[in-house]
This record gives C-alpha cells, structure tokens and sequence, in this order.
C-alpha cells in the first residue's frame, strides 16, 4: 500500500470531513430519500433518484477519505530556512520566461490547492524541486509548455 504524505493539519481536515459525511450528510440523504418515497411512485420520481445519487456520491466519498485516510503518513513540517526543497518547505520562484516570481509550499496530494499556493510534491513542478538548493534552475513540463524557474529562496 502506498504512504500519501501529508502534514497533521491536513489529516485532521480529512478526518473532519469524513465525520461530516458520516454523521450529517449521510443522516439527511437519509432523510430526503424517506421524504421522496413518501410521495408515492418512485419511478418517475425526480427527487428520489436525486437523493440516490447524492448517496451514492457520499459513499463513495466515505471509502475514498478512510482509505485515503488510512494510507497517510503524518510528516511534520520543519520551520525556518533550510538548504534543500523538502516537503512542507515553502519556496519562492522566479519564471524565466515570464520574469515573475511565484511562491509554492510542498504539501502531499490531499492538500495540494494552487491557487492558495500550495502544490503537491507529486505533481511535475513538486518532482522537480525536491532536493533542489536555492539558485538552481529546474525545468518543468507544464499544460502551457516548458517553463524554466530559477529557485531564489527556501523557507
């Protein structure tokens, strides 16, 4: 079974999701799908088939977050600067092509959100910079093409 790196505070939302899921989402589904059948003949019955897909959805959801949940390895995040890129570290990013600077922290898949700058360690750009010093260039195959970054600071 693969290990999913992943910090405390990201397994903890996991698990908070989960118990969301379990105990309110599920009961209420629960609850609309009691309702709809209350009004009579199922099969043609647009909110029945509306609720049954909602549960369907959080169920699937339930076995991906406890099997996801079960795979994590809960790595702590070291503060301050630090000579190499490592996960939980945040590094700043100048683009070559693009003459800007970009910041990332290296977080595990279930935390990975972009546009919050965070990306995941298993994504090209997150390969790319593991174990990497500061003014080094790496470059990365990315949806719009090759970019080259130069690492200006690691902290």
């Amino acid at each position: 079974m693969e290990r999913i790196p992943i910090t405390r505070e990201g397994l903890e939302k996991l698990k908070i999701d989960l118990h969301r899921l379990e105990s309110v989402d599920r009961l209420e589904n629960i609850r609309a799908i009691e309702e709809a059948r209350s009004h009579g003949d199922i099969s043609e019955n647009a909110e029945y088939h509306a609720a049954k897909e909602r549960q369907a959805y959080i169920d699937a959801r339930i076995k991906d977050l406890k099997d996801s949940i079960g795979r994590a390895e809960v790595i702590e995040v070291e503060t301050g600067p630090a000579d190499r890129v490592f996960f939980g570290k945040t590094v700043l990013l100048y683009n070559v092509e693009k003459d800007e600077e970009s910041e990332y922290q290296l977080l595990g898949p279930f935390e990975s959100d972009p546009d919050q700058g965070k990306i995941s360690v298993s994504s090209p750009l997150g390969k790319a910079l593991i174990g990497r010093e500061v003014g080094e260039e790496i470059r990365v195959r990315t949806p719009g093409g090759l970019q080259a970054y130069e690492i200006v600071e690691i902290y």
